[in-house]
């Protein structure tokens, strides 16, 4: 548990930490967009009120403390799951993955009643519209991470 603890809490301070860098600092709040490495690489302000790619999104506070909530829930259920029985490196990464990811995405809702997508990346001929943020990569990659590696130790056990 001490693994996917150092994980979540890593993702959580890198992922405000970026936040504040390119939101706050580099005032793209303000600016809306910033060419980085263009057209693979840029910042493009996006405050997602709803999940990814703003499904479910609505301007209304309760929509905001309903996906706190699922945020919570999903976090403290992922917690719960790997803390009942043993389970390997990778299930314990994959979890602090997911959770830091989503408890990033749950400070924002908190502070800005939205989440903070800025990394944008496209290709020559191609602008790719949606934006996301490192909390984002982090949910995507735990998510994935607990499909592959979960389990694995229980079909050793019955080999």
């Amino acid at each position: 548990m001490r693994l996917a603890a150092k994980v979540a809490a890593g993702v959580l301070l890198l992922d405000q930490a970026t936040k504040y860098i390119v939101v706050q600092k580099m005032e793209l709040a303000r600016l809306g967009a910033i060419e980085v490495l263009p057209p693979f690489l840029n910042f493009r302000m996006a405050w997602n009120r709803g999940v990814n790619f703003g499904l479910f999104s609505g301007e209304t506070d309760v929509t905001r403390w309903v996906l706190i909530a699922v945020a919570f829930l999903i976090s403290g259920w992922v917690w719960f799951w790997i803390a009942r029985e043993p389970h390997g490196r990778a299930v314990h990464i994959s979890a602090g993955l997911l959770v830091g990811g989503a408890l990033g995405n749950v400070v924002d809702r908190l502070v800005y009643g939205a989440v903070a997508d800025f990394l944008n990346m496209s290709l020559p001929g191609w602008q790719n519209p949606f934006s996301f943020n490192v909390a984002d990569v982090a949910i995507f990659l735990g998510a994935v991470g607990l499909a592959l590696f979960t389990g694995r130790d229980h079909r050793r056990e019955r080999e």
